[in-house]
């Protein structure tokens, strides 16, 4: 009698993909075509996920890197992870009509650093060197902001006052990395002021607390997400985290056959920036090498929605 072969399983995490801020920017830039027609400028890629935008400069979406690209008069949006003051003075004097996509929760942070500032804080912005949301939020008070880039740059902060300092965090970190940063902090400076609310955003946490659950269970965790996506990235590391292989892949042809081999589980979820329709396509691919049994796993329920940029209902051809 020949060895049963173990069953072959999908774990899906949910929630996954899409988050409230990164649909409100696509919606954006998409009804920005349907209301202004083509051409419409992006400032940066609206989200982190190359097939968004791709699809998006199908329809006629120009993306930029800065606003100083945008011919004079012509409509820019600018993306879910926030720019500086200097950007929006810059997108003034080219008389650019602008949409403001940036994410809601993005917004909450750089509304902190503001008022932070305005009493004379020292912050601390935890975040990722170069990340544009991390540029966007230290724009709002250079003088007063550090970046706090991992437990290696703790030893090297240097403040006017300790009992005048905050910590701000860049929205798409890895929450245990975050507090792993905050505890050594305070070891350094104890009287450190906790925001006022966790600027980690909702669905960064609900996607780590997801695939915490189907890593557990799954020799190997694909992750779908582009490179360049903060909480994609984070994701992997989660799932590494808790003993199981894990690989980026932007869609499904970036998987490889060998990451199967002697594997009878396999985690999927997607960072806060990939459409659907990827995740099929690797779930697709799976099911074409034996992994047909797909169980989606729910962590955390959602039901956030944000509402459009209020620009998109007000006539910015006029005039």
């Amino acid at each position: 009698m020949e060895p049963k072969t173990p069953a072959r399983r999908v774990l899906v995490a949910k929630p996954r993909g899409y988050c409230a801020g990164v649909d409100r920017a696509v919606e954006a830039v998409e009804k920005a075509l349907e209301q202004y027609g083509a051409p419409i400028y992006v400032r940066k890629q609206i989200v982190h996920n190359t097939h968004v935008v791709r699809t998006l400069e199908e329809r006629g979406a120009i993306f930029v890197e800065e606003t100083a690209e945008v011919p004079e008069g012509e409509i820019v949006v600018f993306s879910a992870h926030g720019v500086s003051p200097m950007v929006h003075a810059e997108a003034g004097q080219r008389q650019l009509r602008t949409i403001d996509a940036t994410c809601p929760l993005v917004t909450k942070v750089h509304n902190e650093a503001k008022r932070f500032a305005n009493q004379d804080y020292d912050i601390l912005l935890i975040g990722h060197e170069g990340h544009e949301e991390v540029e966007g939020t230290a724009g709002e008070a250079p003088d007063h902001i550090q970046l706090v880039d991992g437990l290696d740059s703790v030893d090297r902060i240097q403040v006017k006052d300790p009992s005048k300092l905050v910590w701000l965090s860049q929205t798409t970190l890895s929450v245990d990395e975050t507090i792993e940063t905050v505890t050594k902090l305070k070891e350094r400076f104890p009287t450190l002021l906790d925001p006022p609310s966790d600027d980690i955003c909702y669905a960064t946490q609900n996607r780590q607390v997801a695939v915490k659950e189907i890593a557990a269970q799954s020799q190997l965790v694909i992750v779908v997400g582009s490179e360049n996506s903060s909480n994609s990235k984070r994701l992997v590391e989660v799932a590494k985290g808790f003993g199981a292989a894990s690989y980026l892949v932007d869609n499904a042809s970036f998987v490889k056959d060998e990451w199967l081999e002697g594997v009878t589980t396999v985690g999927v979820t997607s960072g806060a920036s990939v459409p659907e329709e990827l995740v099929d396509g690797v779930l697709a691919y799976l099911a074409g090498h034996g992994f047909a049994d797909v169980e989606e796993v729910e962590s955390v329920k959602e039901s956030m929605r944000f509402a459009l940029p209020h620009e998109l209902r007000k006539d910015l051809r006029a005039g």
